[in-house]
């Protein structure tokens, strides 16, 4: 079928799921509500930094706890879906979001780095239920030809809560108080210097008790709504639950995992170290580099909602691939002309990084039939580039002295974008193994 045809059965087709606007509605809302945690780790990162007097290399581990906590709970997660469906593994994923978030409370108390890198790392397990639930969920809960377009919308709100969280990070996190070496040690001398450290460990607080507060409060409201069976639910006839071994014929699934594996790698990575770059290299205060990151958080947003129109008109895999495209060369001038030219660069890579994350993940299910679900848990699973490449990123910058050498990792990241987008994507395996669909 021509490119032209395609668009224009796309355009006709119903975006919404007829009859289940509610539950579709709540869990949208839960796509908001979990970017506000991931990108705060972007402000916790410098704050810590400060607070507990760590090197990048180290704050970097935050995020090594966060995602490795998407990696271990995500199979488990995908276990007790295939058992109980999609709302038991939401309402699960809200109570260890909520639980994890409360722990930043005793954990400051305690002053400990490790404990706080135990409260993400609940957190994170949290919200790998959520995930390995939400995005199948509204991939599945409508037409089966435009879950793209349907997860792209969807995920567009998860911007929207990225920002919201790097301003609560900014205003609320960042005392913007900044010690020369000079005032520390003043500081040190007349023994107010850890009363400070104190000060600013417990400025992390109070939004993780906000956090919590809303994580249960939507708990609940779930629980009391009413979720339909979609394709790979318990309950649903004739419905097998699929098997791993199945999936090793899927060419299009297997790169979607490296892909996705890398997307989100380059992503955390650039967040993580972007007030750093924009301090490093334009020498601003940490209160405008958090404004910068609210701005780069800004265009991942608006990136989202454009391409979920865009794709109306173009097939999401080249328009992915073109937007990969761009950010290679975006990326080469954030690492070539480090300062205000780097700095717009690197910001600009979030508005087209924007449509990667959904996009994958919905090509990556295509025609997976009864495997769709084990196969949401394993492409959650490689969620775990954010653990791998961001402190990778810190390594770099650690050895060699320059933070902007280190976005080569996102560089190399894009690059196998751009090849699935264009290639690995339309790589399908045997359709006789997805007649249940």
């Amino acid at each position: 079928m021509a490119t032209s045809q395609i668009s224009s059965r796309q355009t006709k087709l119903s975006l919404f799921p007829k009859g289940n606007f509610v539950p579709f509605f709540l869990v949208t809302v839960l796509f908001f509500l979990w970017a506000i945690p991931n990108n705060l780790n972007d402000v916790l990162i410098k704050q810590f930094m400060k607070s507990f007097e760590i090197n990048r290399f180290q704050a970097g581990v935050v995020q090594s706890a966060f995602y490795l906590g998407y990696f271990v709970l995500a199979i488990p997660a995908g276990l007790l879906m295939r058992k109980h469906g999609y709302k038991a593994g939401i309402i699960t994923g809200l109570l260890l979001l909520g639980t994890g978030a409360f722990l930043f409370w005793p954990a400051a108390l305690i002053g400990h780095y490790s404990f706080f890198l135990i409260a993400l790392f609940i957190i994170a397990s949290g919200l790998s239920f959520l995930e390995t639930s939400a995005n199948p969920f509204i991939a599945q809960c409508g037409d089966p030809e435009t879950s793209e377009r349907r997860l792209n919308f969807s995920q567009a709100f998860n911007p929207i809560g990225s920002v919201t969280a790097a301003i609560i990070g900014t205003k609320f996190i960042f005392s913007g108080i900044e010690l020369s070496p000079e005032q520390a040690a003043s500081m040190q001398a007349a023994g107010t210097y850890a009363s400070y450290l104190k000060h600013e460990t417990l400025r992390v607080v109070m939004p993780y008790m906000v956090l919590a507060f809303v994580a249960f409060a939507c708990m609940l409201l779930i629980a009391l709504t009413k979720f339909p069976l979609v394709t790979g639910e318990a309950g649903v006839r004739h419905e097998s639950h699929g098997r791993v071994k199945d999936l090793l014929r899927y060419p299009h699934f297997l790169l979607a995992l490296v892909a996705q594996f890398l997307y989100v790698g380059a992503q955390v990575g650039t967040w993580s170290y972007f007030i750093t770059y924009v301090q490093d290299y334009t020498s601003q205060p940490e209160k405008i580099a958090g404004y910068f990151l609210t701005g780069t958080l800004a265009a991942f947003g608006v990136g989202r909602f454009a391409s979920a129109y865009l794709m109306k008109f173009v097939a999401p895999n080249r328009l992915m691939g073109t937007y990969s495209l761009i950010n290679i060369a975006l990326v080469l001038v954030g690492v070539v002309f480090p300062g205000w030219l780097g700095l717009w660069a690197i910001l600009l890579t979030s508005l087209f990084m924007s449509l990667m994350f959904p996009t994958i993940f919905a090509l990556g299910l295509k025609g997976l039939g009864a495997n769709t679900k084990i196969a949401g848990s394993l492409l959650v699973m490689t969620i775990v580039g954010g653990a791998v490449l961001t402190p990778l990123m810190g390594l770099i910058s650690q050895r060699a002295h320059s933070l902007a050498l280190a976005y080569m990792v996102p560089f190399a990241a894009y690059v196998f974008i751009a090849y699935y987008g264009f290639v690995g994507s339309s790589l399908r395996g045997d359709p006789l193994l997805s007649t249940a669909q």
